[in-house]
């Protein structure tokens, strides 16, 4: 491809972008859904830590840590989730965007899932998600093994079905504890694991082994193709699903932080052979250095919870807020910057990153506190959710005008 001073070089390698005629063709909310399922992502973060806020300042009579871990990881963190995958796959494939009855199902479930569980109805919340669940399996699915498909996904998503299918598994277990009730906590336990933390993780090793190197770094991972070497690489990823799965069993039935240990190894060793975290962003813009810091946290979060287990909770929320929810706004801001046509800023240095990420920093640092000064539990829960609340409202500030807008096609 040819550059000059009229054509810059572009911010994608040539070839890791295909659009189809039915992509084209397709009406805007389809063809590029992270515009309507990030605002509603934003919407769920905020009902899901508002109300954190609302009970410490006395205008909510209890607090309700299921309705915000199922509106965190099942709302927020889901919803930005499937915007990157339905709007990425479809390029990666050069095939059709999600169906309208697969995007009414995406944007409806996080919602019916986050009132069900507000209104204390824990297996309408997860029926509720599982048909998202089931839904995002299917169309990533289809699209990769069509015969139309131009493209094959890179080996690391091996961990899209298999993080989905920990999301699964540990729905069904929760919705059969509390439907059969009995002596089973631990079932009910390794479920919650499996569904709050296992999946997201597995999303980013999947998602994380095309998005890191190609957010920092400018690289696109190759195709998965059908020889020994990528047929050993794709083993290997599902062997560290394997192990990942085995970090909870060892958790929840022998030792917390024995298995909060191989949880972080297994990360670790994950990032560091696949998107290769070692390597230092390349490519030019502070949002790819947020990005690369987020993909840190997660092992480094892990780790914590290993060496303090007493207080393990604040090692997982360095995880949560530190890895997931950071990555979630880093990569969500990266995806808006390059579709909208906003070129400049997500090559240069925008304040509003530095600003988020300073923002999510004390979020996780107050969110610590909680665990270790508990005479002051709801005081830093507010602060925490402060500081979190305002570091969405920044990004929201800063990108939905951009999502609303029209593509700047000089970007």
């Amino acid at each position: 491809m040819s550059t000059g001073p009229d054509r810059p070089a572009p911010l994608i390698p040539e070839g890791v972008v295909t659009v189809g005629d039915a992509l084209a063709a397709a009406p805007g909310w389809r063809r590029e859904p992270f515009t309507v399922l990030f605002p509603a992502g934003v919407l769920l973060a905020w009902a899901g830590v508002g109300h954190w806020l609302a009970h410490s300042l006395g205008l909510l009579a209890d607090y309700r840590p299921v309705f915000h871990a199922m509106t965190q990881i099942q709302g927020f963190m889901m919803c930005f989730a499937v915007g990157f995958l339905f709007t990425m796959i479809p390029r990666r494939t050069g095939s059709a965007p999600p169906a309208a009855w697969q995007m009414a199902v995406c944007l409806a479930a996080p919602f019916v899932t986050a009132v069900a569980a507000w209104s204390g109805r824990p297996v309408a919340a997860q029926l509720a998600w599982l048909a998202m669940a089931v839904t995002v399996i299917a169309f990533a699915v289809g699209r990769f093994t069509s015969a139309t498909s131009r493209r094959r996904p890179p080996n690391s998503f091996v961990w899209i079905p298999a993080s989905l299918a920990m999301g699964i598994a540990g729905s069904a277990m929760t919705v059969g504890y509390a439907l059969g009730g009995g002596d089973a906590v631990w079932l009910h336990t390794l479920g919650t694991r499996l569904l709050l933390q296992g999946m997201f993780v597995g999303l980013v090793l999947g998602v994380g082994g095309l998005a890191i190197p190609l957010m920092t770094r400018g690289q696109a991972p190759p195709d998965g193709e059908s020889t020994a070497a990528d047929s050993r690489a794709r083993a290997g990823h599902a062997l560290a699903a394997v192990a990942l799965v085995a970090s909870f069993v060892v958790e929840t039935q022998f030792s917390p932080a024995a298995g909060m240990s191989l949880r972080a190894l297994v990360v670790l060793v994950v990032l560091l052979l696949g998107p290769e975290i070692w390597r230092r962003p390349t490519e030019a813009g502070w949002n790819r250095r947020f990005v690369w810091v987020s993909s840190w946290m997660i092992p480094v979060g892990y780790a914590l919870a290993a060496a303090f287990p007493l207080s393990y909770k604040a090692g997982l929320h360095v995880v949560f807020i530190g890895g997931f929810a950071s990555l979630a706004l880093a990569v969500g801001t990266q995806v808006v910057l390059g579709h909208r046509g906003h070129r400049e800023q997500m090559l240069g240095r925008p304040w509003q990153v530095p600003t988020i990420a300073t923002f999510l920093l004390a979020a996780g640092v107050a969110r610590a506190l909680v665990d270790f000064d508990r005479t002051h539990f709801f005081a830093w829960l507010a602060v925490a959710s402060v500081f979190f609340l305002l570091a969405t409202l920044v990004w929201a500030a800063f990108l939905i005008p951009k999502i609303v807008s029209p593509v700047d096609p000089s970007g």
